[in-house]
């Protein structure tokens, strides 16, 4: 176990720079104040329409970084800070999020993949570890193979919510390319405004990608423990 309370926390000091560095990103674009005056809601409701979606609303939501798009109720949710600034950090955010809205529109299949493991995932990620490890203890109290199959049961769990994390790279990748393109097609932004939400949105999709990592490094780990051990 202490190899693993290594990985844990190697993965979580590397999640924990990342997040960090996107919040001082957003802190310092934050402050590059848009030339054109909109808001990121104005900005989000742009981009909507330029795609020509008119059943998506945009909303205000609590809270920091907290923005997401709903497809359930088709609305763009903004942070409070993202909905009413009007900053290089708040345009990528609305465009990035109404990039998940396009995808929704013109049914782009990595995105229709994701939902569809949704609910899987819901379900089943919060107690895979827990199956595992069950299993594993069971496994060795009773030396039988009822303990091994319960946590090949939970690694089947686990490998579903890996598959999603990995899955959910190429959506917000996507996303964010496609608000980028729009941003600078339709010159909603300056040179340095445009490098400013670019560079938020790399750091933005680092999170995931370190994510994903973790997800597979620990689906790895625990695959170790319970298919490379000896059963009797």
């Amino acid at each position: 176990m202490f190899g693993y309370y290594i990985l844990i926390g190697g993965i979580a000091l590397v999640s924990w720079l990342v997040s960090n560095t996107l919040k001082r990103k957003f802190d310092k674009y934050s402050k590059v104040h848009l030339r054109n005056g909109m808001t990121g809601a104005q900005i989000a409701e742009k981009m909507l329409a330029d795609h020509g979606i008119y059943d998506v609303e945009v909303i205000s939501t609590p809270g920091r970084l907290t923005d997401h798009y709903n497809p359930k109720n088709k609305t763009v949710n903004l942070s409070e800070a993202v909905y009413h600034e009007r900053n290089a950090a708040a345009a990528a955010v609305a465009a990035h999020e109404c990039g998940h809205a396009v995808q929704h529109a013109q049914a782009y299949e990595w995105l229709k993949m994701r939902s569809a493991l949704v609910p899987v995932v819901s379900v089943t990620s919060g107690m895979s570890q827990w199956l595992v490890i069950g299993g594993l203890i069971l496994g060795a109290a009773e030396s039988a193979g009822m303990g091994f199959y319960i946590a090949v049961i939970g690694l089947v769990f686990m490998a579903a919510a890996t598959l999603f994390s990995f899955i959910t790279l190429p959506v917000e990748y996507d996303a964010s390319n496609r608000a980028l393109a729009w941003l600078k097609n339709k010159n909603m932004v300056s040179r340095e405004e445009y490098a400013g939400s670019e560079d938020a949105l790399k750091w933005a999709a680092r999170t995931y990608l370190v994510a994903a990592i973790g997800a597979l490094a620990n689906l790895l780990y625990w695959g170790l423990r319970v298919l490379g051990g000896s059963r009797d």
